[in-house]
């Protein structure tokens, strides 16, 4: 008997139907003349389609993610002529979820004479949110170094203007990027996400004592808002807000001027907390703009989605003035 017989003999209809329920396996076949598209049970259920009536390619691509669907109808099609294996990956929408599936199958000679393309539908939603999550990740991460190496440059400029030797210098330096470490620290996922990390003046404080001036100058930061709790997971997000803020300051704003002030204060009412950063004695603004690079965008999707809250800007010649409206739920979390 050869291996091939002895693979057969051993791996029946039975086995190979239970491997392919383990593995979440779903096939499909398409008819290429008819566009008639049958698949097994765990099929229609992926694509949330009847199984009752008839169903066409055509029919089951008005599922297809708009963005994608010319991209998988040219790819489908393909297969009339092609000899080989073939894949892709495409999204679908379900009511409002986005789904993630991955099409593969083999075309051959003798699939082409018959006119039907066989495959399967494989469901790589979590893989491809793990990929986008490591995307996003790499480049918030990316963004960070790019402003600690821009915050670092900028602290050493400041020092040096008020400091009265190296000595004097290198003290105030050293105490202004160990506080900036610290604040760091914040800014990072911190592993359980359970119970208060911090109190809310603690966390501004923390975050903006790198860029307020020493000895006689200190004070030109001054932070006022309630005591309240924040939770470890809003803690993280919270912070990556004033973080992005107090850099832009830095680079544009009144942190960047040695006349420069910064006010933050804040109320609670109902449900939500209201803090307000104010801006003044910094590089007069011309022209009012908000800008749409990764800093502001990450900032916005921060403010809006983890903290369940709303960002408004408020540009004067003398500074910007920043709104923040959260959700004090979301900050207890």
């Amino acid at each position: 008997m050869t291996t091939s017989s002895r693979f057969h003999a051993r791996w029946g209809e039975d086995s190979l139907r239970r491997a392919v329920d383990a593995a979440g396996i779903a096939l499909w076949e398409w008819n290429v003349d008819t566009d008639a598209f049958e698949m097994d049970e765990r099929g229609f259920a992926l694509w949330d389609v009847s199984s009752v009536e008839a169903l066409t390619f055509e029919h089951l691509s008005a599922k297809i993610h708009p963005a994608d669907r010319d991209r998988v109808r040219a790819a489908f099609f393909a297969t009339r002529a092609v000899v080989g294996p073939y894949e892709i990956d495409f999204r679908t929408l379900v009511g409002t979820e986005v789904r993630w599936i991955s099409a593969r199958g083999r075309g051959s000679d003798e699939d082409i004479v018959k006119r039907a393309m066989v495959g399967v539908f494989l469901d790589v939603t979590g893989r491809k949110q793990a990929e986008e999550s490591s995307e996003l990740l790499a480049g918030e991460m990316s963004h960070r170094v790019k402003n600690l190496l821009t915050i670092a440059s900028s602290l050493a400029r400041i020092t040096s203007r008020s400091s009265s030797s190296i000595e004097d210098m290198l003290a105030q330096l050293t105490n202004r990027l160990t506080a900036l470490g610290r604040a760091h620290d914040l800014v990072r996922p911190l592993p359980g996400n359970e119970g208060a990390a911090a109190l809310l003046g603690d966390i501004f404080t923390v975050l903006l004592a790198p860029y307020d001036d020493q000895g006689a100058f200190a004070g030109r930061v001054r932070i006022s808002v309630p005591r309240m709790g924040i939770g470890e997971r809003a803690a993280g997000s919270l912070a990556l807000v004033v973080h992005e803020l107090a850099t832009n300051s830095l680079k544009y704003g009144s942190l960047s001027s040695n006349e420069g002030a910064l006010d933050v204060s804040g109320s609670v009412a109902d449900q939500h907390v209201t803090l307000t950063w104010t801006e003044q004695g910094g590089p007069e603004i011309a022209t009012p703009s908000e800008t749409q690079g990764y800093g502001s965008r990450l900032l916005r999707a921060t403010v809006e989605g983890a903290l369940g809250g709303s960002l408004s800007y408020d540009w004067l010649k003398t500074g910007v003035t920043v709104a923040l409206e959260l959700n004090s739920e979301l900050l207890s979390v």
